[in-house]
């Protein structure tokens, strides 16, 4: 992307709250937190090879803690959030050296087993996390001093959490260690060979992906000021893999634009057609089909190649 076409993304998206309605910004609000979660997982689908549908976890977990913390400890967002954030990295640390015992379709199930422990959990301890009621009562913080209360401030709050987290993301595979990644993705007995722990360098990018998947969970919970188990389902990480997969594994845009694809047949299509889950199933048969590699290296192939012509 070009830098005016940068300036102009930017200015569009600064600029939206002030054109669009409320309905409009709370998704995109919506998309933001989508698209992060999304992103997370592909350090992990995309960058390290390593498929997982147990990512939910870190996004529950967060939105929980912080949920309980607030509710029946009486803490702040100031200290609810952070507490949150730190326990569900440690979390992400023990479910790391759990599941990366194993690899490929093990390792999938593993971080499923993990994710659906904790939905049961959730499920069945009703003294704590009011079961299937979920939890209610919440209210959004106000960082110095700004409620975000208002949908135009919540989401400039989300955009610029997002912008921070894809910087930070883009710089974590863009480093070194982001180029060792992709090298335990693709030839990890070489890796080895050269010296190269694989097991820590995944282990690193497990931990790092729980802690931006506890991010959007501290959005998610503030977004909807209630918290339910489906946060924590086998639903919730087959969305944010099939965003990764249909935007285009292993590239940074791939999840921005298969997160938005997601959320808007989810959010705005199922108020016109009620099966959009039958949709949604055409669309990623459609990408599979013409697209393989995801829509963002498609799109640049068939640019590529309309240029060469």
């Amino acid at each position: 992307m070009s830098r005016a076409s940068r300036i102009v993304l930017a200015l569009a998206l600064i600029g939206f709250p002030l054109a669009a309605g409320e309905f409009y910004v709370n998704l995109t609000s919506q998309i933001f937190i989508a698209v992060i979660f999304a992103a997370s997982l592909n350090l992990l689908v995309g960058y390290g090879g390593l498929p997982s549908l147990g990512h939910a976890a870190f996004l529950g977990t967060a939105a929980y803690l912080s949920a309980l913390l607030y509710l029946k400890l009486g803490l702040g967002h100031g200290l609810a959030a952070p507490i949150a954030l730190v326990a569900t990295t440690l979390m992400a640390c023990v479910f790391g050296w759990i599941a990366l015992r194993a690899t490929g379709l093990s390792f999938l199930m593993i971080t499923l087993a993990l994710s659906q422990v904790l939905w049961g959990t959730a499920y069945r301890w009703v003294a704590v996390t009011e079961g299937d009621n979920g939890l209610r009562g919440l209210t959004r913080p106000a960082p110095f001093g700004i409620s975000l209360e208002d949908p135009a401030a919540f989401y400039y709050f989300t955009l610029a959490v997002t912008v921070l987290a894809i910087w930070m993301m883009a710089k974590f595979v863009g480093s070194p260690f982001g180029a060792a990644l992709r090298g335990t993705r693709d030839q990890p007995r070489r890796m080895s060979a050269l010296g190269h722990n694989v097991w820590l360098i995944r282990w690193i990018t497990f931990v790092y992906a729980g802690f931006w998947g506890g991010v959007s969970g501290l959005l998610f919970v503030y977004y909807n000021k209630y918290i339910h188990p489906a946060s924590l389902s086998l639903t919730s990480s087959a969305e944010a893999i099939l965003s990764v997969i249909a935007g285009g594994s292993g590239t940074l845009a791939g999840p921005i634009v298969g997160a938005t694809i997601v959320m808007l047949l989810k959010n705005y299509v199922s108020a016109y057609i009620e099966r959009w889950n039958m949709l949604l199933g055409f669309v990623f048969v459609a990408i599979v089909v013409f697209m393989p590699d995801g829509l963002v290296p498609g799109i640049r192939r068939w640019w590529a190649r309309w240029r060469a012509k």
